[in-house]
């Protein structure tokens, strides 16, 4: 599911070593102008307000448009799985997850009801040197063993992880993250263009579902990370799950040592961060107390 930074290095570098000496080819000053004009022009016209946060965000393709590529894309990434026989289900790790999962879905149903209608669905990847978990827009979801096996989290710290995730999904996260992948490919697509020969063919985006892809690792703005963070706590505590377990995962995750885990690189950690946590943690306190004891719900929202 990770992206190659190499292979991003290796087209910047291709693009610096571009030599302009076709005959009518534009400057470099002139491909910035365009470049320019056209980012702020797909910028201008796929902006919109969030109906639930109240922030402007790129949006470049429809949310329905966002559920079905995002499908497609997690299809074919478990579809991967599946062939490495990395897809953990049948074991007591995988039906947890599937119970907590689904409790936090009938939160986040609550809180916007139109999710009912998604079709939700949670795998755990059998991978226990990754550190990570995703929800792609329309519901779809994952968690890699390695937040057992290296972080050994909690029930409650599960909730956490997957309370925000959710909440990536339920405010358009993912949304916004396909469009800024798509309108990176139109601006690269925009300057191959420009400096190619006059008789170069078109586009070659490779589409929505590569970006859905892609947008799972893009790294998350400090804007929607404050968001899910808000949101998923609250999911999680309306859940019966201790919003205290937010604070101690981010902790635990923090101290890993060697390389920082994948969750963390695209999820950045704010200094600030496990002080607001901790802030937002003790006002929901009561609706966590209120809500532990509550049976789970009866209806299942997974598939």
């Amino acid at each position: 599911m990770t992206a190659s930074s190499s292979g991003a290095a290796s087209q910047k570098t291709e693009n610096n070593q571009l030599h302009f000496t076709v005959i009518g080819s534009p400057t470099i000053r002139a491909v910035k102008r365009l470049l320019l004009s056209s980012v702020l022009a797909v910028t201008l016209v796929g902006c919109a307000e969030n109906q639930i946060t109240g922030r402007r965000q790129l949006l470049l393709v429809s949310e329905s448009q966002a559920i079905s590529e995002s499908a497609v894309a997690y299809n074919s990434m478990m579809g991967d799985f599946g062939k490495k026989k990395q897809v953990e289900t049948g074991t007591a790790r995988a039906a947890k997850v599937h119970e907590i999962t689904n409790r936090l879905v009938a939160q986040a149903v609550r809180y916007r009801p139109d999710a009912a209608n998604w079709k939700w669905e949670v795998q755990v990847i059998n991978d226990p040197k990754t550190v990570n978990a995703f929800c792609m827009a329309g519901g779809k979801m994952a968690i890699y063993t390695g937040m057992f096996e290296k972080v050994h989290a909690t029930d409650d710290e599960v909730a956490e992880v997957m309370g925000h995730e959710i909440s990536h999904a339920l405010l358009n996260h993912t949304q916004e993250r396909m469009s800024v992948a798509l309108s990176s490919q139109v601006g690269l697509a925009i300057a191959a263009i420009a400096i190619a020969p006059r008789d170069s063919t078109g586009l070659a985006l490779t589409g929505a579902a590569a970006a859905a892809a892609l947008a799972i690792q893009l790294p998350n703005s400090r804007e929607s990370e404050s968001e899910a963070d808000q949101v998923g706590i609250e999911l999680a505590a309306r859940a019966g799950y201790d919003p205290a377990a937010a604070v101690t995962l981010w902790d635990k995750m923090a101290k890993l040592g060697g390389q920082p885990p994948e969750f963390m690189s695209t999820h950045p950690s704010p200094e600030h961060r496990s002080a607001r946590l901790k802030e937002l943690g003790a006002k929901l306190e009561p609706v966590y107390l209120s809500a532990k004891n509550t049976p789970p719900p009866t209806q299942q929202y997974l598939k």
